[in-house]
């Protein structure tokens, strides 16, 4: 039988897109987590499908991306574990803007940097006391992993400043491509500070899949990134933390 990824996870953004195929894969895997948490700021809104799947969702929670209710969602979080620390945190919900520097003001990048920067801040921030909980129940185990404490952060290849130049000309995107570079320096910081707690914080790119974001021309369906992405996230160890891994575990140069 195969291992369980880990007893407890938070999936942000799981209203449609990557974040539902997440809780759906993790729903029906051979021995899925005891408790799946699917987080969406409206579970009922007009381009949601989460509602659509309710029956397969184990668990769910509301948040966005104000203190106030990602800290009343992290004190549910507390009441459901019932004393548990919570294991694994999938930082997905993010927004694109695909504007060029003449499309790009102010308010387009402060709105996309909120939500794709700061709104994992915040959750890692109120979590932290649940995943050190976690991490904090398996006394004798030195190693990270995510079936012990873990947060990923969903970021992606446009964010590479190395690889710039290589795709610039076809996806400009200025609002996304800086604030999910911004992410991938939240990951590296929490990476050195929660060490010592022994939680794992890395980040992962989906590729380029099928959803609203990314189009009907993208060459991996949702199915494909998640199965992808599952893979990875099951064998990840204390070597990958502070790292930008993609789908299938090759390492992207920051």
């Amino acid at each position: 039988m195969a291992s369980r990824i880990c007893d407890s996870v938070l999936v942000t953004g799981s209203n449609r897109g990557i974040g539902l195929e997440l809780v759906r894969q993790l729903v029906d895997s051979p021995t899925p987590p005891v408790q799946i948490f699917a987080g969406c700021r409206d579970p009922n809104g007009q381009r949601s499908q989460v509602r659509n799947h309710a029956n397969t969702i184990q668990k769910s929670l509301t948040y966005t991306t104000s203190p106030t209710s990602i800290a009343e969602a992290s004190k549910l979080v507390e009441t459901k574990l019932k004393g548990k620390g919570l294991n694994l945190i999938i930082n997905n919900a993010g927004v694109n803007i695909p504007g060029s520097l003449a499309e790009t003001g102010k308010q387009e990048m402060v709105d996309v940097y909120t939500t794709n920067v700061v709104g994992p801040m915040l959750i890692a921030k109120d979590f932290h006391p649940l995943l050190c909980k976690a991490a904090a129940q398996f006394p004798h185990q030195t190693s990270m992993s995510c079936s012990r404490s873990a947060i990923i952060n969903v970021s992606t290849l446009l964010s590479s400043i190395t690889t710039c130049p290589e795709n610039f000309s076809v996806s400009p995107m200025y609002p996304y491509r800086v604030s999910k570079a911004a992410l991938n320096m939240l990951t590296r910081c929490l990476s050195e500070d929660l060490k010592k707690d022994g939680i794992l914080v890395m980040s992962l790119h989906p590729g380029w899949v099928q959803t609203e974001m990314g189009g009907p021309k993208a060459p991996l369906t949702t199915a494909e990134s998640i199965s992808g992405m599952m893979k990875v996230i099951t064998s990840l160890t204390e070597k990958d933390t502070g790292t930008l891994l993609d789908w299938e575990g090759k390492n992207i140069p920051w």
